[in-house]
């Protein structure tokens, strides 16, 4: 592994909401997806979910692994990667 790598990963993961409105988050690893409804992200713990209305990326540092998000936020949740990669291999195997 790398440096920058390295000093991610040993990044605490912490989240903070403010007003429902301002959602910071730190031990982010990389950004899978985002839109102004949705923002799929790697954290430190995994895998993390954030919804809402009129996202947006206020701030970024992927040096220290921090993002900002502004809007409306709904739900944020944490998927299990390990569990998700292994029932999609099964289902796949069944339907080919």
């Amino acid at each position: 592994m790398n440096k920058e790598t390295d000093k991610i990963e040993s990044l605490n993961h912490r989240i903070s909401i403010t007003e429902r409105q301002n959602i910071q988050i730190s031990g982010v690893v990389k950004i899978d997806s985002f839109d102004n409804e949705e923002f799929l992200l790697e954290t430190t713990m995994g895998p993390l979910g954030i919804k809402g209305k009129d996202l947006e990326i206020i701030k970024l540092d992927t040096y220290e692994g921090t993002i900002m998000i502004k809007g409306v936020i709904d739900a944020f949740s944490y998927f299990d990667a390990s569990k998700s990669k292994k029932e999609n291999s099964v289902i796949s195997r069944l339907f080919k």
